[in-house]
């Protein structure tokens, strides 16, 4: 069993920065793919990058440009770094990991856009 624990969460003000952190149980190097999804109220849970242990990326049309994922393995960790966030970022989000075994998720941690 994988967990994953989130944090960094807040509510920014929009054009402002946040960096989420999600910290693996489990080596990060045994995970094929880590990354991100949120759900906003009243949405799908949508995939917002991810990652894979060979180290490409995917990102979302809608983030591509400010959001950047990133991941230490060395700390079973993966990081989003959001910049110029908007209004439209307010969600929950979730981190996930994925092995051919399992798919994983954390508790989430909300991020609030506002003014």
């Amino acid at each position: 069993q994988v967990q994953l624990v989130e944090s960094g969460g807040a509510l920014v003000q929009p054009g402002g920065s946040l960096r989420l952190s999600c910290s693996a149980s489990v080596s990060s190097l045994s995970l094929n793919f880590m990354g991100w999804y949120r759900q906003a109220p009243g949405k799908q849970r949508e995939l917002v990058a991810h990652t894979s242990n060979s180290g490409s990326t995917e990102y979302a049309d809608s983030v591509k440009g400010r959001f950047t994922i990133s991941r230490d393995n060395a700390a079973n960790t993966v990081y989003l770094q959001m910049n110029s966030l908007k209004f439209e970022d307010t969600a929950v989000y979730y981190c996930n990991a994925w092995t051919r075994v399992g798919n994983y998720w954390g508790q989430g941690t909300q991020v609030t856009v506002s003014s």
